[in-house]
């Protein structure tokens, strides 16, 4: 059974935090407070996260910092970054957010829905993740046994694929339906950036999906990192 996603929430100021627990508990998921670069990089040294809002102007390690060392570790490269900034310094401090790795950038003050619905989607697409991990899991079981299972579920292998893909289907819509809102909605730049995202985590749950089809080798691969 998927847990909750956690959703990591940066900013050094009590009152911002609050206010994006606000807009964000709509969610149902859990939310993990950050006051600083920090304690955002020690949280992502234990938990899991589907995305994470960062602060861009902090005292000590800014958004920027924080970022460049989140994306150089192996285990959190690849977590979604979305800068939240008060400030706006023109297209060249925007791109800079790009640079270091974020995959939105939003001005500050931003609209409660929109964030919302942006960040859903990564929450979305990291459910899925995790559901297709654990599916695999249980197929990878069942093929190694003959089609037998100990885990007490019926489905037979190519039921379980066909799921899997059903399921995959669904965040490649969703995400294609935020491709679209962000060319809408965003600058290019930040809808050039989550498309690109998704695509990657897409592309990799599709190709180890098809290499668990009939015919195509022993057993199952392991699926992408959750993020």
């Amino acid at each position: 059974m998927v847990q909750k996603a956690k959703i990591l929430l940066v900013d050094d100021r009590p009152e911002n935090l609050l206010a994006l627990e606000a807009i964000l508990s709509a969610l149902d998921q859990t939310l993990v407070r950050a006051s600083s670069g920090e304690e955002a990089l020690k949280a992502l040294l234990t938990d899991d996260f589907a995305v994470i809002l960062l602060d861009v102007q902090m005292p000590g390690m800014d958004g920027f910092e924080t970022a460049a060392h989140i994306k150089r570790r192996e285990r959190t490269r690849d977590i979604p970054i979305i800068f939240l900034t008060a400030i706006n310094h023109g297209p060249h401090h925007t791109f800079r957010g790009y640079a270091a790795g974020a995959v939105d950038y939003i001005s500050k003050p931003f609209d409660p829905w929109v964030l919302r619905a942006k960040v859903s989607v990564f929450v979305e697409l990291y459910m899925k993740n995790c559901q297709l991990r654990e599916q695999a899991a249980l197929l990878r079981l069942q093929l190694e046994g003959g089609g037998k299972s100990d885990v007490g579920d019926s489905k037979e292998p190519a039921g379980l694929l066909a799921e899997l893909s059903a399921r995959l289907a669904a965040v490649e819509e969703q995400a294609e339906a935020l491709s679209k809102q962000l060319d809408d909605e965003s600058a290019d730049a930040a809808a050039g950036a989550t498309a690109a995202h998704l695509e990657r985590k897409l592309t990799g749950l599709r190709r180890a999906l098809d290499a668990l089809e009939p015919g195509t080798g022993s057993g199952a691969p392991s699926l992408p990192s959750q993020n």
